[in-house]
Parts: structure tokens; C-alpha cells; sequence
């Protein structure tokens, strides 16, 4: 017996944001390329698709951070003021400019080989410590965070991820604290898709362009997400950080490196 396609979106969803909310990533980095190949979602197509992931799945992780008090603070506004223009941009680009599938596929490993490598480096090789007497390291100032934002919201756009999952691993690696930087990004993704998902719906009403969602897939996989989510971030302060980022770089080197072979075959 065939199983339907929702139920395996639902399954992929619950366990890939499981994994990922802990350390502020929505799992739509990772879910993408199951859509790809697994389910079969044509491009461009599925890139609103696992915006519309995003948008169902978002409250589930963010409702637990705000129950714990974790929420809100002063890296979320900065973050939201440049991914949100930059998913927009992110999203024209990707319709128009990024449409074939082979295009498509390199651009996926090329976002996920260096992701991957630098996440696994990071967590593997401890930042030195500073010298008795010497000072911290400074974290980027309200100016370098948005501007960070916008590019990273763009090439969200483009990918389909929203762009706070790419701004967590960076922020973290730049010394700021997971616990401030995980609600902060995944608000960020959740805002920022909504606004993706939008402009990708008026964009399917302008040309032939297959660009609408797969509505029944995204909602399947944004139901797994929700719940995935929730669980993912009651379960931060359990799980070990360094044990997460060396899966989540090991999963982001291996998909990226797949792709790149499938798209220079």
C-alpha cells in the first residue's frame, strides 16, 4: 500500500524540526531537498513550499520559547528589519533569475557544503580564550546584524528558508549565546516566510510559472514542524549543543554535497 504523500511530509517535518529548532533553524534548510526528490515538488515551486512549512510550523518552537520567557529581546527587531525586505527581494529573484533545476540544485550546495563545513569547524575547534586581563570578543553591532540580515534574507528568499535558519549558525559562531540567538531567529524565519510566501502567492498570479505552494505538502509538513518544534525547544536545555551542531553540519555537508554531484551529472 502506496503511503499518501502528507503523511510522509507530516513524518519528515515532525522529526527534521525535532533536530534543528534547538539551535534556531525551522528545518527547512534540511526539508527542502527531501521535497526535491522525495515528493517530487517541481521547481520553483518548492521554495513557496517550504515557506508556507515555515509559516505552519514557526509557532510551534516559538510558543515554547515564549512560555520559558526566551522570546523577546533586542536581537529579534534587528534581525526581522533586514530579512524581511531581503526575503522579498530573495523571492523575485528566485522566480524570475533562479528557475531551472540544475541552476537551482548548484545553488543548494553551494549554500549547504560551506554551511555544513563551517558549522561542523565551529563546533570541533573552540575559539581561543582571551589572555588574563584581555577583552571579550565583541559582539556585531546593531548595524552589521541588520545588514547581515538583509543578505541573508535574500539568498532566503532565493532558497526558500526564510533566512533565519542561515542567521542562527552564523550569530552563534560570532560568540552570542544560543539562547538568545535561537528565539531570535526562528521569530525572524517565521516572520520573514510569511512575507515570502506572500509575495511568491501575487507572483503566481503574473506569469505561467509554476510558483503557488503545494498547499497539501506544506501544510502536511508545516502540522509535523509544529509539533516538531515545540518538542525541539522544550528540549534545548536538555540536549547537548555541541552533539546538535555536528549533526546539523554533518546533514548540511552531506545533502550539499549530493546535490552538487546531481546537478554537474
Amino acid at each position: 500500500m502506496t503511503i499518501p504523500a502528507e503523511w510522509g511530509g507530516l513524518a519528515a517535518g515532525l522529526l527534521i524540526a525535532t533536530v534543528t529548532a534547538p539551535v534556531g533553524v525551522s528545518g527547512a534548510v534540511f526539508l527542502l531537498p527531501v521535497q526535491l526528490s522525495v515528493f517530487g515538488v517541481p521547481s520553483p515551486a518548492v521554495t513557496p513550499t517550504n515557506l508556507l512549512f515555515n509559516v505552519v510550523a514557526g509557532p510551534g518552537a516559538l510558543a515554547r520559547f515564549h512560555r520559558d520567557g526566551r522570546l523577546w529581546g533586542p536581537l529579534t527587531p534587528l534581525l526581522v528589519a533586514g530579512t524581511l525586505p531581503g526575503v522579498v527581494i530573495g523571492a523575485v529573484v528566485r522566480v524570475f533569475a533562479v528557475p531551472g533545476p540544475t541552476v537551482f540544485r548548484l545553488l543548494v550546495a553551494l549554500l549547504l557544503l560551506p554551511l555544513g563545513l563551517w558549522l561542523i569547524a565551529r563546533t570541533l575547534r573552540p575559539a581561543a580564550r582571551p589572555a588574563p586581563g584581555g577583552a571579550a570578543a565583541h559582539p556585531p553591532s546593531p548595524r552589521t546584524l541588520t545588514g547581515l540580515a538583509l543578505l541573508v534574507g535574500i539568498v532566503g528568499g532565493v532558497y526558500g528558508i526564510g533566512g533565519g535558519s542561515l542567521l542562527g549558525p552564523l550569530l552563534v559562531g560570532r560568540g552570542l549565546p544560543i539562547a538568545q540567538v535561537a528565539p531570535a531567529a526562528l521569530a525572524s524565519t517565521f516572520v520573514t516566510s510569511l512575507a515570502g510566501a506572500g509575495t511568491f502567492a501575487l507572483l503566481s498570479l503574473t506569469g505561467s510559472e509554476d510558483v503557488a505552494p503545494d498547499w497539501s505538502l506544506g501544510l502536511a509538513c508545516g502540522i509535523g514542524g509544529l509539533i516538531g518544534g515545540y518538542l525541539g525547544a522544550r528540549l534545548q536545555p536538555r540536549v547537548p549543543e555541541t552533539a546538535l551542531r555536528v549533526l546539523l553540519g554533518v546533514l548540511a555537508t552531506a545533502l550539499g554535497a549530493a546535490y552538487g554531484a546531481a546537478a554537474l551529472t
